[in-house]
């Protein structure tokens, strides 16, 4: 696949689409990352992927900076799951992406090139945080007194229904959830309806937080 073709090919992704080097240099930029990031194609291309996002992954930690996973994996032919990184837009600010990636062959100069389409997921990471200061706070709140007394009998919870909640708990989303159970994003929200049916609730927090004060998680 020549770069022309390429260009062709991602140039019209709603996506932002960059391609890198198995070394990081970025050697194509897309409109749409353009639009993302706050910087033209002019502004990146030759320079490494990391000294133009700086990509940081879920803990905190630099994530693309030297030989990073990806390009271990990309030089290795493994698969390269989607993942969530925040980086630095042209403007200074930081915003969380989704990233997948696509690893080809540039058969005209016999290189192997790595692609990343990135998405917007702030508004997501944001929710999540929130999700998670709430469950602390409740945790701290439990933690002062006896929050089971007098609480109205409910249904108990199977073993699984228990993992799942304990998995929110730590403020994972649903497809973290499924995907660590191993459960189709369905059967994860027919557990939770049976959950708040038990329970009494009308939503996940909802139904952590009861399952908390229950001492259940």
């Amino acid at each position: 696949m020549f770069i022309g073709e390429i260009h062709t090919l991602f140039e019209g992704t709603a996506d932002a689409a960059f391609i890198v080097t198995t070394d990081g240099e970025i050697c194509f930029w897309n409109t749409a990352a353009e639009r993302l990031f706050g910087y033209s194609a002019n502004d990146v291309i030759n320079k490494s992927c990391y000294g133009v996002l700086k990509g940081k992954d879920v803990l905190g930690t630099i994530a693309c900076k030297g030989e990073c996973s990806i390009q271990r994996c990309a030089a290795h032919g493994k698969p390269i799951p989607a993942f969530d990184l925040e980086v630095a837009t042209q403007s200074g600010e930081r915003i969380w992406v989704n990233i997948s990636t696509i690893v080809f062959e540039d058969s005209r100069l016999h290189r192997r090139l790595i692609a990343h389409l990135a998405r917007d997921v702030s508004d997501r990471k944001q929710m999540e945080l929130a999700f998670s200061k709430m469950i602390d706070l409740s945790k701290e709140i439990i933690s002062v007194g006896d929050g089971r007394s007098a609480l109205a009998p409910t249904e108990s919870l199977s073993e699984q229904e228990k993992r799942i909640l304990r998995l929110f708990a730590k403020a994972k989303n649903s497809g973290q959830v499924a995907k660590e159970l191993r459960i189709a994003l369905p059967t994860l929200r027919n557990h939770l309806h049976a959950i708040n049916q038990k329970l009494r609730t009308h939503n996940r927090l909802e139904a952590v937080l009861h399952a908390m004060k229950r001492d259940i998680i």
